[in-house]
């Protein structure tokens, strides 16, 4: 037998049990990945809660849960080629990943992904880059990102923030980022300069950069984008990914699908190098997994959270 996170209704982290399963194995033209961690996105409990967001992603209840993995593959079937058993993996699994065995086809049929992990990455932070380093890499693609910008980033402390809030500063742009007032000295350490989001935003950005931002990444709801079109930012320069299809103002909506194939692999190099780093908020065993998920719900976590299988 195996263990599976699986929900047969739609709700909250309550629905969430831990089940034994049958021992799942791999069949012509698929891998088999030993899970030894999964992180945690919004998108993960969103899908579990309402039935429209599953339907966008085809997911039906009863379901497994979550995306982001990593692990190392111990199956292989006939007619699979480009793995061998051994090869440590990581990579996204639609309400498959928190899950002690998952099932891959070769090729993954989208928005499923697997890839290598890069020798001096451990599992725990690989499970943290498909969903949030994909997607921040898409936002500031978006806006032009480019040397010498000074880009607004709404939720810059939330699990996409941490990885955009870097990459910017990598890019050599100055980064302002919205904070709640517990979370101002963690963005310093990340190279951000903190401004209190809420009522006033635009006039304590203007106090913070009286020369003016030139750009903007809403990770959060609509506040910072409505705040960058405020301050006269071209809609075409300001992006958001939690805003639905139809953002304020006629800005940017987009997401990790929208990354650049050499995304993960500049983020992977930068987190061996020391450039980058994946703040872990918190660790769960699965068993507690609507625990994690309670805690990440809240919205109010530096960084990321990562189940432990």
């Amino acid at each position: 037998m195996s263990r599976a996170v699986v929900y047969e209704s739609f709700g909250g982290p309550e629905v969430l049990e831990v089940r034994e399963v049958p021992e799942p194995h791999a069949g012509p033209g698929e891998v088999r990945i030993r899970v030894m961690a999964a992180g945690l996105n919004p998108m993960d409990w969103i899908v579990a809660a309402t039935p429209q967001a599953a339907a966008a992603f085809g997911v039906t209840v009863p379901a497994g849960f979550g995306f982001d993995f990593a692990g190392v593959i111990d199956e292989i079937g006939t007619g699979t080629t480009g793995f061998t058993v051994g090869t440590r993996v990581y990579g996204g699994a639609m309400a498959k990943a928190a899950a002690d065995h998952l099932i891959l086809p070769i090729p993954p049929t989208q928005p499923d992904a697997l890839f290598r992990t890069p020798d001096g990455i451990t599992d725990e932070v690989a499970a943290t880059l498909p969903v949030a380093g994909m997607t921040a890499a898409a936002a500031l693609t978006a806006i032009g990102l480019r040397s010498g910008d000074t880009v607004l980033i709404g939720g810059a402390a939330g699990g996409v923030g941490v990885f955009a809030v870097q990459l910017a500063t990598l890019a050599g742009a100055r980064v302002i980022g919205t904070a709640g007032p517990d979370t101002v000295d963690f963005l310093r350490e990340l190279g951000a300069e903190p401004v209190a989001y809420g009522p006033g935003l635009a006039d304590r950005v203007w106090a913070t950069a009286p020369g003016g931002i030139t750009a903007a990444a809403d990770l959060f709801g609509t506040e910072t984008a409505e705040t960058a079109l405020a301050l006269g930012i071209p809609p075409e320069r300001i992006v958001t990914i939690a805003a639905g299809p139809n953002p304020p103002g006629g800005v940017r909506a987009t997401g990790g699908s929208q990354a650049g194939p050499d995304d993960l692999r500049r983020i992977t190099d930068a987190i061996r190098s020391g450039a980058l780093t994946v703040p872990i908020a918190a660790t769960f065993p699965l068993e507690r997994i609507a625990d994690a998920v309670t805690l990440q719900a809240g919205r109010h976590i530096h960084g990321k959270i990562v189940i432990t299988v």
